[in-house]
């Protein structure tokens, strides 16, 4: 496999795919990172694995096969050891399919109402997927531990981010830097893996 001159990133979140690409330039690597609203339409599958790594897959050889372009996509989501590692590959469903992040937050504050502090471990995982034209395939994961807030704090991130603080840090995420948040943040792990890899290419 060569370095690839375009990739696209099977997400409509503007946040995500300004992510991979700070971290892409801040490599210096010359890929153009296009998200689906810079592609042709196309069926975008059901998430319909009950792992992570297996809707990354899921995505990324759907956005392969539709734009002919080596294709990333990643599934992440939030484990509470408290709620049996839940809401996990359902964490962007969580409060029902037309749910926002705000009611994902307030009903998991809800359902951890009461839980002392020592018993609000969480962590947030990653798994980024890569398909090629050609069939190759890859995967890199990460991972982020912290506990669970008991309030929701900061404008910045997106997500359960307003309710998690990091291990070893007093604020939640929302509450980082777009650039400490990457240096520290699950998908931030994998992507890192991700570009190094591709950095091996060039």
């Amino acid at each position: 496999m060569r370095l690839p001159e375009q990739v696209v990133l099977a997400t409509n979140n503007p946040k995500k795919l300004a992510e991979l690409r700070r971290i892409l330039n801040s490599a210096g690597l010359p890929v153009e990172v296009l998200g689906l609203r810079d592609v042709a339409t196309y069926p975008e599958p059901e998430e319909t694995e009950r792992t992570f790594e297996g809707n990354a897959f899921l995505k990324a050889t759907a956005a392969c096969r539709a734009t002919g372009l080596v294709a990333v996509a990643d599934d992440s989501g939030l484990e509470v050891e408290e709620l049996n590692d839940m809401p996990g590959v359902r964490s962007a469903r969580w409060a029902g399919p037309a749910c926002d992040d705000e009611d994902n937050n307030q009903l998991l504050l809800a359902q951890l109402d009461g839980v002392p502090a020592e018993r609000r471990k969480a962590r947030f995982v990653c798994a980024l997927a890569m398909v090629t034209p050609e069939g190759d395939r890859k995967v890199w994961h990460g991972r982020m531990p912290g506990r669970i807030a008991e309030t929701c704090e900061g404008e910045g991130g997106f997500g359960y981010d307003p309710i998690f603080v990091p291990a070893g840090l007093p604020v939640t995420s929302a509450e980082l830097t777009a650039e400490e948040k990457d240096s520290i943040s699950h998908r931030g792990i994998a992507v890192r893996a991700f570009v190094a890899f591709l950095k091996e290419l060039s």
